[in-house]
């Protein structure tokens, strides 16, 4: 623990059941006494037992080049420990936990930073958001809750697997601090050339670009009123008395009217978003020193999905992926791991047909061939609808096709949906567990319904809601499953690229980027082959790890290039002279 006014600090050596072994060593400088044990020439590098990654690591990063190789982060645990004990809605803290394992009064968590690594901080851990009581010795509390945590997590019911979890989202903790301080490399140069195609000239003060400008104008002449395309409650009645009701702005409810104003207002609200979420006020916020540098929140999402403080690192646009260019001699390694959530559902089913599907590559032309007379675009509604929990119209009708073909499969969802709507939990692979459904169930399109203790049997709000929540059931063990995944392959990357060593210039290869499915490493050209394979590895590695000895592949598109946007079709491309370099493709199996 640190020394909150210094750079020093406490260490103590801990048993693997978090029992003390000798007396605190007292260090002078934390951070260099870290990297020190983190460099001895042999055995294995310690798991550094902290608060909070969040808190502890950006000014140890600071400091000192050497990164730790593992730790076990005290906050993101208490979070996993207390959703699987299903006490979601308690607090997460340290001090919290502190609290609980003495039989006190909890004190609530503080907000979540809108500031953080990016911002700096004044010292090395942000000890006071850790919530502990005043005069306690920060250094037994840490070691009393870790010795409880590592107690709980023996009595889950398959504790194997909860530690690999615990692990994992570690990891993961580490790996954001860090591509929050390395950045995506991001060319402001191309940012401008690709704004100002779009928009027109950076405007003075919040006046509206010229483009966007010229297609509002547009957009009040073809509906016949002056109305502000930004505003709902204006454009509404404006197609009503045009004569085309709408019942909302929405995307798809404009592409459905042939209405000319319907098509300008499309344009308008894409061109818009792409301003107010990424364009020059945007950068001159999140990128420094060529570097897009969000804050990712490890665990943000119930689902184990990670989430941002503002900046949109999670909906990068394909319009501005042009702007992600690597470093002159070095490339971007940019992989994603295609059509995981149904081979997730494969995996953890343990459907032989469905296997068999996801062994011949393509798993929706699989299915296609084998249910629905070749039609792909048919085979992949049908599965889809059958993770979300689609019982109507043309998915619905296709689910049916499924529930003979894939019986385990189906089931599996099936159930978790019947769970779920009784109010029950339903667990990931590795066992991150779901929330039971509050008093008011939000939906997902913004209105609430009520869900009590007889849900599914009494009101139509009730039995309404009741299929809401089973919907999220269904998809939450899919997609929660994806996420232990997804963390352990980021886990086991992290791992990879630290051993690849330096390239010229004393480069590394590092991980810039994480999306759901889809990663990114900027590395030396030279490494950067090996940081492609290295990619793969780790993604075989979290398949065995997480779904043991299943046959279910999980394939990865992995390319080498030097822009973003040429290792994605569809994307623009990149600025002149930049093309794209060595694909590498690595199918696991």
């Amino acid at each position: 623990m640190p020394d909150p006014v210094g750079p020093g600090g406490r260490l103590q050596r801990l048993a693997e059941d978090g029992t003390p072994l000798g007396d605190p060593e007292a260090v002078s400088d934390l951070a260099s006494a870290v990297a020190a044990r983190e460099t001895r020439p042999a055995g294995t590098p310690p798991r550094w037992v902290w608060a909070s990654t969040d808190a502890c690591y950006p000014g140890l990063l600071e400091r000192r080049p050497t990164r730790p190789s593992r730790c076990h982060d005290v906050k993101l645990v208490e979070s996993l420990l207390l959703g699987y004990e299903e006490r979601h809605r308690q607090p997460r803290s340290l001090g919290a936990a502190w609290a609980r394992l003495r039989g006190v009064t909890e004190p609530d968590d503080l907000p979540e930073p809108g500031e953080g690594a990016a911002a700096g901080l004044p010292v090395l851990f942000a000890a006071d958001r850790h919530r502990l009581p005043p005069g306690a010795d920060a250094l037994e509390v840490l070691v009393a809750v870790h010795r409880e945590q590592q107690r709980r997590i023996a009595s889950v019911a398959h504790p194997e697997r909860m530690r690999l979890l615990c692990a994992a989202e570690s990891a993961g903790a580490l790996a954001a601090v860090e591509m929050s301080h390395d950045g995506l490399p991001w060319s402001a140069a191309v940012h401008d050339e690709l704004l100002t195609g779009l928009l027109g000239p950076r405007p003075s003060g919040g006046a509206r670009p010229k483009l966007l400008a010229e297609l509002a104008a547009r957009f009040q002449e073809a509906i016949g009123s002056p109305v502000n395309p930004d505003s709902p409650a204006q454009v509404l009645p404006a197609f009503a008395r045009a004569g085309v009701p709408l019942p909302s702005t929405r995307s798809w409810v404009l592409r459905e009217s042939n209405h000319p104003a319907a098509e300008l207002l499309l344009r308008y609200k894409e061109l818009s978003r792409i301003h107010a979420a990424h364009g020059w006020a945007w950068r001159e916020q999140w990128v420094r020193d060529g570097r897009f540098r969000p804050e990712y929140v490890v665990g943000g999402v119930v689902s184990g999905r990670w989430a941002t403080r503002g900046g949109g690192a999670l909906q990068i646009p394909r319009l501005l992926r042009s702007a992600v260019v690597a470093d002159p001699g070095c490339r971007l390694v940019v992989a994603d791991a295609g059509q995981l959530e149904p081979r997730v559902l494969a995996a953890m089913s343990g459907d032989q047909g469905l296997a068999r599907a996801a062994a011949e590559g393509d798993l929706y032309a699989a299915l296609a061939r084998s249910a629905f007379d070749g039609d792909r675009g048919r085979a992949k509604i049908a599965l889809l609808a059958a993770m979300y929990g689609q019982t109507r119209g043309e998915g619905g009708q296709l689910v049916a096709v499924l529930r003979r073909r894939y019986p385990d499969a189906m089931e599996l969802v099936e159930s978790a949906a019947r769970t779920g709507e009784a109010g029950g939990v339903v667990r990931s692979r590795l066992g991150r567990t779901s929330p039971r459904p509050g008093p008011r169930w939000q939906q997902a399109d913004g209105d609430e319904d009520g869900f009590g203790e007889g849900a599914g049997a009494g009101t139509r709000d009730e039995q309404r809601a009741a299929r809401s929540w089973g919907r999220f059931t269904r998809n939450f063990v899919i997609q929660a499953s994806a996420a232990d995944w997804a963390l352990a392959m980021l886990a086991a990357l992290r791992r990879r690229l630290a051993d690849l060593g330096e390239g010229r210039e004393g480069h590394r290869a590092q991980l810039v980027f994480f999306q759901h499915d889809e990663i990114i490493v900027h590395a030396p050209a030279e490494l950067s082959a090996a940081a492609a394979h290295a990619v793969g590895d780790a993604a075989e590695e979290a398949r065995r790890l997480v779904f043991g000895a299943t046959p279910v592949p999980f394939p990865l598109d992995t390319h080498v290039v030097e822009c973003y946007a040429d290792a994605k079709p569809g994307a623009s491309g990149g600025p002149s002279g930049v093309g794209p370099s060595t694909v590498t493709s690595a199918t696991l199996s």
